[in-house]
C-alpha cells in the first residue's frame, strides 16, 4: 500500500504552509511599521518609495523563509533547528535586501542600513514571540483539558529525557485514560520544580510516603539507563505502595523498538527485573568461534530454554541448525520465527522421540552433528513421581541414546543441560538428572566426543515455571498459592540459561560439569508477595496467597553443587567446574541394564527403589526436609 498523500491531503498541507507564510509577513509588516514609526523623524521619503522597501523585504525574507522549509514542521512541536532555520532564513533575507538596495534600487531612494537591520530583527523577534505565544496557549488548553478530564492518576518516576517526554506525549494524548501528577527523581536539582505544569514531588526514597492516601494508582519507572541493581532497588521502594508498578524498558530495548511513542512500549515488570543478582554476561565472541559454520542439533529445540538455545544459536552463524523435538506444534512455532528472522539460515525441523533410538541414530547419519545440545526432558516433579517410569524411559535412556549416538557419529562435544534438583535428589525428577550426569560421567575415558553437563537453577518464565502460574492465578483474582512459605530457589533468566550453556560447551577442553553462581537464592513467598504488589494489589487483602503444602518429591531447597570444595574456578568468575569421581563405562551399563529390567515389570514403586539404589545420594524428601526443619532457613 502505497504511503503518498491524497490530493486532499496534499492541498490542505499546501494550504497550511501557506497561511503560515501569509502569517509570518503580516508579522514581518507590521514590525517594519513599528520600525519606520520608530525612526520616521529621520525618514520624510514618499510614501510609493515606502512601499518598494517594504515589497523588498517581503519577498527577499519570503523567499528565504519558503527555501529554508520553515514551514514544514508544526509548530507546537517546534525546537531548537527549527528556530536556528528561520534565523537563518531571515538573515539571509536582509543580505538579499542589502544587495539589492545596494545594486539595483536608486540611491536617491535608499534607506539606512540600520533601519533595516532592526526591522528584520524586529520581524524576526515577532515571529519567535507569535509562535511561543501559540504553543503557550496550546499548552494552557491542553493542561485545562488533562486536568479536566477522568483518568487513572499516574507518577513517573525519572524526571530525565525519556520521563518528561512520556508525560508529554500523555499530555498531548487527548484519549489517554492516564494523567501524570507528578515526577519522583533522586536529583535534588529538581526537587519543587515544575516540567510541563507536573511537579516534581521529591526523590525516589520518598515514594511510599508521599503517595499514601493520595488518588495515585500507577507508577511508570522511566529511567531506560537503570542498571539491573538500581533497578531493583526502584521496584522494591514501589513495592511499598498499593501502585500498579510499570516500567519502560531499558536503553538497549528501547532502541529495537520501532513503533510509535514511548507509551507503547510500557510494559508490566517482568521476573527479570525481580533477579535477586545482576545479570551475567558471557563472552559472545568465544561462543560466536565455537559454532560458526557447525552443524548443530538441540534436542527438546521446542522448549522454553531449548527454543531460546536455538534462536541464540542462529545468531552466530551455524552451518546448519537441527531441531528435533516430539511436540509439533512448538518446533513449528520456532521454525517460523527463525525463518523469519534469519532468513538465510540453513534450518532443519525433525519431529522426533529421543526414546527412539532407531530414529535418533538415522538422524545422526543423516545431518552429522559437529555439536549437540540435549534438552529434551520431562522435568515436572510432581507429574514424574505420579509417573516414575516415564521420566527413565525419557530422561535417562533418551539421553542415554543421543550421548551413544553422538559417539558413533564423531559429534565434537554433547552439551547435556541438567537442573539443581539433581543435586541430592529427592524427586524421580531430580535423580533420573542425576543419572543423565553420571551417564555423562561414564562416557569419559570411552570416546572421543566431549561429554558436557551444564546445572543451573530454576528458570524465570519457562513452561511449567512458577512464575506463569502465579501471573495465571493473578489474573483470575486469587488466590496465588505457595506450597510452603519457607520454600527459596535460585533463579535465572532463559537467555542467561541458553548463553551458559553455549558458553560452557565453548569453554570445555573435555569432559565436565559446570555450575553457575547464582547469587543468593529467592524466597517464593517473597516473589509472590511482590508480584501481587507491583500489579496494584495489597498481599493477602485484595489477593490472598495461600500454602498448599509441598508437593510429591518437593524439597525446601535446592542446592547447585555436590560439594563446595570440589569446585574449579573457570575465566569466567560466574562459571565454575565441579570435579566428579568417575564411572566406569561396565558399570553405567549395568545400571541401565538393571533399570531396563525393572521397567519391564511395570511397577513404578519397583523402578522408584531400584532408583534410590542405582542413585546414591537420592534421599527421600521426608528425611531432607525433616533435617530443614531443624534449623532456620535464612534468605
Amino acid at each position: 500500500m502505497s504511503n503518498a498523500p491524497t490530493p486532499k491531503q496534499f492541498d490542505r498541507t499546501h494550504l497550511r504552509r501557506g497561511l503560515l507564510l501569509l502569517v509570518d509577513i503580516l508579522i514581518i509588516s507590521a514590525m517594519f511599521v513599528v520600525s519606520w514609526l520608530l525612526f520616521r523623524q529621520r525618514f520624510s521619503l514618499p510614501g510609493e518609495i515606502y512601499l518598494l522597501h517594504w515589497a523588498t523585504v517581503v519577498v527577499s525574507c519570503g523567499l528565504f523563509l519558503v527555501f529554508f522549509r520553515c514551514y514544514d514542521s508544526l509548530w507546537r512541536y517546534e525546537d531548537g533547528k527549527e528556530y536556528l532555520m528561520q534565523f537563518l532564513a531571515m538573515s539571509c533575507g536582509f543580505v538579499l535586501y542589502f544587495l539589492l538596495d545596494t545594486y539595483i534600487i536608486p540611491r536617491e531612494m535608499h534607506y539606512s542600513g540600520r533601519f533595516m537591520l532592526f526591522a528584520v530583527m524586529m520581524a524576526l523577534i515577532g515571529m519567535w514571540l507569535f509562535r511561543f505565544a501559540y504553543r503557550y496557549l496550546r499548552q494552557m488548553a491542553l493542561l485545562r483539558a488533562y486536568r479536566s478530564r477522568q483518568a487513572t492518576e499516574m507518577v513517573i518516576v525519572g524526571a530525565g529525557d525519556a520521563g518528561v517526554s512520556l508525560a508529554d506525549e500523555i499530555l498531548r494524548n487527548t484519549s489517554s485514560r492516564n494523567r501524570v501528577v507528578g515526577f519522583f527523581d533522586d536529583n535534588t536539582m529538581k526537587h519543587n520544580s515544575i516540567i510541563h505544569g507536573i511537579p516534581v514531588l521529591g526523590s525516589i526514597d520518598q515514594i511510599a510516603v508521599l503517595l499514601e492516601d493520595t488518588e495515585v494508582k500507577e507508577i511508570v519507572v522511566a529511567i531506560p539507563s537503570l542498571d539491573d541493581e538500581n533497578r531493583r532497588r526502584v521496584l522494591q521502594l514501589c513495592c511499598q505502595t498499593k501502585c500498579r508498578v510499570r516500567i519502560l524498558p531499558q536503553m538497549s530495548e528501547l532502541l529495537d523498538q520501532s513503533g510509535p511513542g514511548l507509551f507503547g512500549t510500557i510494559r508490566d515488570v517482568s521476573p527479570e527485573d525481580l533477579l535477586g543478582r545482576e545479570t551475567i554476561h558471557f563472552n559472545n565472541e568465544e561462543v560466536y568461534n565455537f559454532l560458526t559454520d557447525k552443524t548443530v542439533m538441540v534436542t527438546g529445540g521446542g522448549g522454553s530454554i531449548g527454543s531460546e538455545l536455538c534462536r541464540q544459536i542462529a545468531m552466530h552463524d551455524p552451518g546448519r541448525l537441527i531441531i528435533v523435538d516430539i511436540y509439533e506444534n512448538n518446533a513449528y512455532d520456532v521454525q517460523q520465527e527463525l525463518k523469519h528472522e534469519y532468513p538465510e539460515l540453513e534450518l532443519h525441523i525433525e519431529i522426533a522421540s529421543v526414546r527412539d533410538v532407531d530414529k535418533v541414530n538415522f538422524l545422526f547419519r543423516k545431518y552429522r552433528p559437529q555439536i549437540v545440545f540435549h534438552a529434551a526432558a520431562h522435568k515436572h516433579v510432581p507429574l514424574m513421581e505420579d509417573c516414575p517410569e516415564e521420566a527413565i524411559k525419557n530422561n535417562v535412556f533418551g539421553t542415554y541414546n543421543v550421548a551413544k549416538a553422538a559417539n558413533v557419529y564423531g559429534a565434537d562435544k554433547f552439551i547435556l543441560i541438567s537442573t539443581d534438583k539433581a543435586v541430592n535428589p529427592t524427586n524421580v525428577m531430580g535423580a533420573s538428572k542425576r543419572l543423565c550426569e553420571m551417564i555423562m560421567q561414564s562416557m569419559q575415558d570411552s570416546t572421543k566426543t566431549k561429554y558436557v553437563t551444564v546445572r543451573f537453577g530454576n528458570v524465570l518464565g519457562s513452561n511449567g515455571s512458577v512464575i506463569p502460574l502465579f501471573k495465571q492465578q493473578l489474573a483470575h483474582g486469587g488466590p496465588i498459592t505457595v506450597t510452603d512459605r519457607r520454600i527459596i530457589r535460585y533463579f535465572m533468566t532463559i537467555p542467561e540459561a541458553a548463553q551458559l550453556v553455549m558458553q560452557a560447551g565453548a569453554i570445555a577442553d573435555r569432559s565436565q560439569v559446570f555450575v553457575l553462581d547464582m547469587g543468593e537464592p529467592v524466597k517464593i513467598l517473597s516473589l509472590a508477595e511482590n508480584l501481587v504488589r507491583l500489579a496494584g494489589y495489597t498481599p493477602y487483602q485484595d489477593i490472598d496467597i495461600i500454602e498448599t503444602g509441598l508437593r510429591p518429591g518437593e524439597k525446601l531447597y535446592e542446592e547447585l553443587l555436590m560439594q563446595n570444595e570440589h569446585l574449579t574456578a573457570t575465566k569466567n568468575h560466574k562459571i565454575f567446574i565441579e570435579q566428579q569421581e568417575k564411572i566406569s563405562h561396565q558399570e553405567m551399563q549395568d545400571k541401565l541394564k538393571r533399570l531396563q529390567d525393572v521397567l519391564a515389570l511395570e511397577n513404578p514403586d519397583e523402578v522408584v527403589r531400584v532408583m534410590h539404589e542405582i542413585v546414591p545420594t537420592f534421599k527421600s524428601p521426608e528425611e531432607v526436609n525433616a533435617q530443614v526443619n531443624k534449623e532456620t532457613v535464612t534468605v
